[in-house]
């Protein structure tokens, strides 16, 4: 494989894509800071096809020059778990890449188990360990060291041979399919707004509120979430998860009933506070029915608990013989919203999820004897 090395100059990044023009795919991976930030930082872009490879320095060079292939929809975009650097390359160009493969994905649907690490599944595949020496790294810092420089290309240098098995494998097991609308959900810019009227869901502690108590952390997270943005500084920075709880209970309505609160920031700025105590009265003025609901969990008699067990039986036999785990195929959440609707719902509803396990968890459920596990023929009743 060509190593490039650290790439920091047009001319030479205009290289590197003519040697690879033509490619119908590039492994890609991201290095970026966010713990002085609400946005992440890229501050490196590591690609690589089976015989090249290249970090791209973000610091020096005009992002927009790799959007010719980042957005060409005839080459893949490869990623190992995709979402933080599709969010990343989101916030940098305004658009996300596609198509792309998620090779964390690809491996639960076969059976590498789900949510696997990078360098867990190196390992499995490839039989290879990673050096793990930089994981704590300062990646906005320069210059960049060689060692850091060989890190950051590893990342993308073995992804190449993990996706030519996978795409082997999925191809070969007749699973293609299922990976391709996972990978869509995944090209949907949506995922990568920031959503302030839904920050208060990520509160630590919301679920020990009451009603009206949850309306005024909604309007308030909200303001801490702009806040955020706004002056690009991690949520924390502006207040802290148990100060707002504590604000949602207390409902401070002055600056010295503020101030009398344990952990609050005693540099925050009048008008930022005077834009708080609104952002409380917001929630306290909110009518009872926008008081925001937390998620019901489904409460289940004795004998749903009974079905929902057998479901879940059904479940992790249906991934067995499919060879997977069957947390990559759904939890018991999904088998009793099968339970409860009509079979056609939730993720076990419809697609891969339903071929091969949810057609044959409701079918049982409706009481039907013959059943079949998706095409390995699992037989349950007469």
């Amino acid at each position: 494989m060509h190593d490039h090395g650290l790439i920091e100059t047009p001319e030479a990044l205009q290289g590197f894509l003519d040697t690879i023009a033509g490619t119908d795919w590039i492994a890609l991976d991201t290095e970026f800071m966010r713990e002085k930030t609400y946005y992440p930082r890229l501050c490196l872009i590591q690609l690589a096809t089976l015989d090249q490879i290249a970090c791209v320095d973000p610091f020096q060079l005009d992002l927009k020059l790799l959007e010719p292939l980042l957005f060409d929809a005839g080459v893949t975009k490869v990623f190992h778990s995709a979402s933080q650097d599709m969010e990343v390359l989101y916030r940098e160009l305004g658009r996300v890449p596609a198509p792309i493969f998620d090779t964390q994905i690809a491996a639960s649907m076969l059976g590498y188990g789900d949510q696997v690490g990078y360098a867990n599944l190196v390992k499995a595949i490839l039989d290879r360990d990673l050096d793990k020496s930089q994981t704590r790294t300062d990646w906005s810092r320069r210059p960049l060291s060689e060692q850091q420089i060989r890190y950051a290309a590893d990342d993308v240098r073995f992804l190449t041979n993990v996706f030519m098995r996978l795409l082997r494998d999925l191809e070969s097991q007749d699973r293609m399919h299922w990976l391709r609308p996972e990978m869509e959900a995944l090209s949907n810019p949506g995922l990568y707004e920031p959503n302030p009227d839904g920050a208060w869901q990520r509160v630590s502690g919301v679920k020990r509120l009451k009603p009206r108590e949850r309306g005024v952390l909604k309007t308030v997270g909200a303001w801490r979430e702009r806040a955020a943005m706004e002056s690009d500084r991690p949520r924390r920075w502006i207040l802290a998860d148990d100060v707002l709880i504590d604000i949602a209970r207390r409902t401070p309505q002055d600056i010295n009933a503020l101030h009398e609160l344990r952990g609050f920031p005693d540099g925050m700025k009048p008008p930022r506070q005077q834009e708080l105590l609104e952002a409380i009265q917001a929630g306290l003025d909110l009518p009872r029915e926008e008081w925001p609901q937390l998620p019901e969990k489904a409460k289940l008699n004795e004998a749903e608990e009974v079905l929902a067990d057998i479901g879940m039986a059904l479940l992790r036999e249906c991934a067995r013989r499919n060879q997977i785990t069957a947390s990559a195929i759904a939890q018991r959440k999904d088998v009793i919203e099968l339970m409860k609707g009509d079979g056609t719902t939730g993720r076990l509803g419809s697609g891969w999820r339903h071929e091969i396990a949810g057609k044959t968890i409701a079918r049982w459920f409706a009481g039907d004897g013959g059943l079949t596990c998706s095409t390995e023929g699992l037989q349950i009743g007469t």
